[in-house]
């Protein structure tokens, strides 16, 4: 399983397990806060062990405001000042420098994954956080776009690299296919069965036949789970990047143009991948 990840980085990588989270950068919620109500969010970032967050919320008074923190990220926890900030630049003004106005207390935040936390601000019990996912959703859309696969193995030397663009229908385990344009990869969001939570994928050749397939779960643009051989079998860990977005605008510092060729005619066929994906996805343990 996809989840049995951290054992396995040890085991290939001959350090010690893997337990800290280096939270995914981006704007966080309050989960409980999603609708908007009272619209407070976050956005967080990690370098090395220093983390920085900005938070926007409002005063006793209902005006717009905003706190800023910064220390280190040790073991999935973190707490420091939430500091207060006045006298900067506002729309229309001169150089201004805003200077530090006190401190509203002592912000703890501890990280369950990259995507998932809790934080207890000043006056406020623990309240679950999460990565603000507000573009992809998990149906056959939310996954179209340019993507690497890297397995993270000595032995196998190898990475995949495609554009998801074509919609097929769903298999008897997921929600809808997207693939490539030659229909020798593809990739689906499992809803039923032992994968159900994740996507999985597998690359074909022009016979049908499984050469290899990932299972991961991701957030917005980073992935992180298995390389599968033919039998659907966890070989190895494996990192997945979405290098473009649908409408192929580049999710990193520059773009790469797609390596295979678009324009090839379809050597696979729809039910051949729907029926590679089954397969797959029922011996998944």
């Amino acid at each position: 399983m996809v989840f049995k990840k951290i054992a396995l980085v040890g085991a290939l990588l001959g350090t010690g397990l893997a337990q800290a989270f280096a939270p995914q950068t981006g704007t966080w919620i309050v989960t409980s806060e999603v609708n908007g109500k009272p619209g407070r969010g976050l956005a967080i970032d990690v370098q090395d062990n220093t983390l920085v967050m900005q938070m926007y919320a409002y005063d006793a008074s209902g005006n717009a405001t905003f706190y800023m923190t910064s220390g280190p990220l040790a073991n999935d926890n973190y707490a420091a000042p939430l500091n207060k900030y006045r006298g900067g630049r506002y729309l229309g003004s001169g150089e201004l420098s805003g200077k530090e106005d006190g401190s509203a207390g002592t912000v703890s935040m501890r990280f369950v994954s990259g995507t998932k936390g809790y934080i207890t601000l000043p006056g406020e019990a623990e309240k679950e956080i999460s990565r603000f996912n507000f573009a992809y959703a998990n149906d056959p859309q939310g996954l179209k776009g340019i993507w690497l696969f890297s397995p993270l193995n000595s032995l196998t030397p190898t990475a995949d690299f495609f554009r998801l663009e074509k919609a097929q229908p769903a298999t008897q385990y997921g929600n809808g296919l997207m693939a490539s344009s030659d229909g020798s990869f593809g990739c689906e969001h499992q809803v039923t069965g032992n994968a159900a939570g994740t996507v999985l994928c597998v690359k074909v050749n022009s016979a049908g036949k499984v050469l290899r397939g990932y299972q991961f779960i991701y957030s917005v643009n980073d992935g992180e789970g298995n390389l599968l051989n033919s039998l659907g079998q966890a070989t190895s860990i494996a990192a997945m990047r979405r290098l473009a977005n649908r409408t192929d605008t580049g999710t990193g510092i520059f773009l790469k143009s797609e390596s295979s060729d678009a324009a090839a005619a379809p050597v696979v066929s729809p039910d051949q991948l729907r029926l590679a994906i089954e397969s797959v996805a029922a011996q998944v343990e």
